[in-house]
């Protein structure tokens, strides 16, 4: 290694280290999905993030989609997919396909990757622990003014119960979480990963919550990355029309969390290699900062 590129490596380590004193013993809830979660290169990179985090003190929580794993799923068995407003009208069938697809592929192959990588991580849905409490998402219109429609199988949390979680970061493990809720019967739910992740966030008094999505965070209106953004100034770009679409519900996730008492969610290009580590431990990061 030459001067230059020592210098270099030695000003990254430096960087990195205010932000490792300041979060080591903190909770950060990562919300795992996208084009990070489906090419291979990426999915190495975010392992390897997650281990090195809890190598350094962090309590990373991983919450995983897996849209497309099911939709990919469903196709192979002849099955259509409906969406209402972005969300899988899910019956017994659909729910079957996403539970061994949610709770088992996926989830088994975030953990074996980072275990791989010498982390410790422990796959888990909400039936474990009785961790996610759901209810039947009900009164969902397709459009306003228009009737709700049955989603079926598509669930609201009710309420999370985070002792499992709180036992495996004291115990040095990391959990990776499928955002399958369950009744008080037993019945499994679809939950939006956002938005279990975000409500994971809030009841384990996580310092961050990130997003990890597929764009480079929130844009302004002439496409430029805002890198730090406060609640009042996001409620304002949704009212001029700056932030439309799409990314309103991820928004809004984010909002819900540092009203709540999460200190800032993050919205990540998952893209990006490393992309949480460039986000938690460098001064410029890669994404949108939303604080209160």
């Amino acid at each position: 290694m030459d001067t230059q590129t020592a210098h270099s490596v030695a000003h990254v380590l430096i960087e990195a280290l205010p932000y490792i004193q300041r979060f080591a013993g903190k909770t950060i809830v990562i919300k795992y999905g996208g084009n990070a979660m489906t090419e291979d290169h990426l999915k190495a990179s975010f392992a390897r993030d997650i281990v090195l985090l809890k190598q350094v003190g962090v309590n990373p929580v991983v919450v995983h989609g897996g849209g497309p794993q099911i939709g990919e799923l469903l196709k192979r068995l002849g099955k259509e997919t409906e969406f209402v407003n972005g969300l899988r009208v899910t019956d017994r069938e659909t729910m079957d396909v996403v539970q061994m697809v949610l709770g088992g592929l996926v989830n088994q192959e975030i953990v074996s990757l980072i275990n791989r990588f010498g982390g410790r991580a422990v796959g888990l849905t909400g039936k474990d622990g009785q961790m996610i409490r759901a209810t039947p998402l009900r009164d969902y219109g397709a459009a306003e003014g228009e009737p709700s429609v049955d989603l079926g199988h598509v669930g609201q949390v009710e309420g999370v119960d985070p002792s499992i979680v709180h036992t495996l970061d004291q115990s040095d493990f990391i959990p990776v979480i499928a955002p399958i809720g369950f009744d008080r019967d037993g019945k499994a739910y679809n939950i939006n990963a956002d938005t279990a992740a975000e409500k994971l966030a809030v009841v384990l008094d996580a310092e961050k919550l990130f997003l990890l999505t597929n764009t480079p965070g929130v844009l302004d209106g002439s496409g430029a990355l805002l890198p730090r953004l406060a609640a009042p100034e996001v409620d304002a770009m949704i009212r001029d029309g700056t932030i439309h679409g799409g990314m309103i519900p991820k928004i809004r996730c984010a909002l819900d969390a540092v009203r709540s008492g999460v200190n800032a969610t993050h919205i990540v290009d998952g893209r990006v290699e490393h992309a949480v580590l460039l986000e938690l431990l460098t001064d410029q990061g890669v994404g949108t900062l939303i604080s209160r």
